[in-house]
This record gives C-alpha cells, sequence and structure tokens, in this order.
C-alpha cells in the first residue's frame, strides 16, 4: 500500500471514533496527516470510498485478533472466545472506550446509507461466523449444550458485545463490557455434571 494511502487510513480509525462519520472534515484529516487534497483523491474517490476502506482495514485488524484468538487450539473453545473479546476491550481501553468502529458508523449512518448499512452488517456476520466455529467445537466437548445452534448463539454474542461497547463507549468504563462477558458465558457454559 501506498505511505499516503496507509497514513490516512491509519489515521482514519482515531478520528472516525472520536467524530464519527458526518464530523469527520477531510480538511482536518489532511492537516493532521500533512497531506495535499490532490493525494486525497488520488487515493480515494470520496469521504464514502475513505470511510469504507478504513473499515476494512479495521477488520483485517478484527480478523487477525480472530485468527490469533480463536486459532490457539491448545486453550479450550469457550476461553479462546473470550480472550478475542477480552482483547478488543483493551484495545477500547487503549482508546480510551470510544468504542467499536462497527458499532458507531452503525449507529450514526444505517438509517440514511445502505452502502455503510450492509457493509457493516456483513463485517458483523463475518465477526459471528468466525464466533460459531470455535463454539461448535465447545458443543462437541460438551461445554455447551448440543441442541445448540450456534450461529445464532454467535450473532447473540456480538449483539450483546455491540450493547454493551456503546455501554463502555458512554460511561467510559469498562464494566459493562465485564459483565456482559461474565453473564454471557456462565449462561452458554453447561453446568458440570
Amino acid at each position: 500500500m501506498h505511505a499516503t494511502k496507509q497514513r490516512l487510513i491509519g489515521a482514519g480509525l482515531p478520528l472516525l471514533l472520536k467524530h464519527g462519520y458526518n464530523d469527520l472534515g477531510l480538511q482536518a484529516l489532511l492537516a493532521d496527516t500533512g497531506t495535499p487534497k490532490g493525494s486525497f483523491y488520488h487515493h480515494f474517490r470520496d469521504k464514502e470510498d475513505y470511510a469504507l476502506q478504513v473499515v476494512d482495514a479495521y477488520m483485517a485488524q478484527v480478523h487477525a485478533g480472530l485468527d490469533a484468538c480463536l486459532g490457539d487450539s491448545t486453550k479450550d473453545p469457550l476461553v479462546r472466545v473470550r480472550s478475542f473479546f477480552e482483547m478488543v476491550q483493551q484495545s477500547y481501553q487503549v482508546e480510551g472506550y470510544m468504542g467499536c468502529l462497527l458499532g458507531g458508523l452503525g449507529q450514526e449512518l444505517s438509517g440514511i446509507s445502505d452502502v455503510f448499512r450492509q457493509k457493516i452488517e456483513g463485517c458483523l456476520s463475518v465477526i459471528a461466523q468466525n464466533l460459531a466455529g470455535c463454539l461448535t467445537e465447545a458443543v462437541v466437548l460438551g461445554q455447551i449444550a448440543a441442541d445448540t445452534d450456534v450461529r445464532r448463539l454467535a450473532d447473540l454474542l456480538v449483539n450483546c458485545w455491540e450493547g454493551a461497547a456503546l455501554r463502555s463507549r458512554l460511561r467510559r468504563s469498562p464494566s459493562s463490557l465485564d459483565e456482559m462477558l461474565d453473564f454471557y458465558f456462565r449462561a452458554v457454559r453447561v453446568a458440570d455434571r
């Protein structure tokens, strides 16, 4: 990736988290990154294209985290799933609890932009699909009830996480995330016999 494009995309995540899409000023972005306006339009068609590419870069980070956490077969499947969310929670803390880019943009834009609505729903669905694979392993090991629809359970986890991430952002505190994870994993685990 061209260095200018990479610099612009790298600056986009914190700016979109802090300001949202509508309040993201291109002039401020260009000033913060020392990029001429023409260079921006060389790499991006418009602000929408830019934000969508920032989402793609964000999802590359998410996929790396999913792969690292869920792919560690030396750990229990439910521990692997939880470790992914704990890793994400740590990134929120570093960012000052600004929350999930997908959740923030989804709340801001889903009612006015089909492009963003579809993009963000697709990203959340991919995350749930990855989680479902690990939850399937937990079913096989008897940690989750055998008749569980793991895809629905994974969707529920993503839904609960996004709600807790919003509350975490509002409160600037991890407590909502911690409580949600504790509740979810207590609820899904089959009691030891």
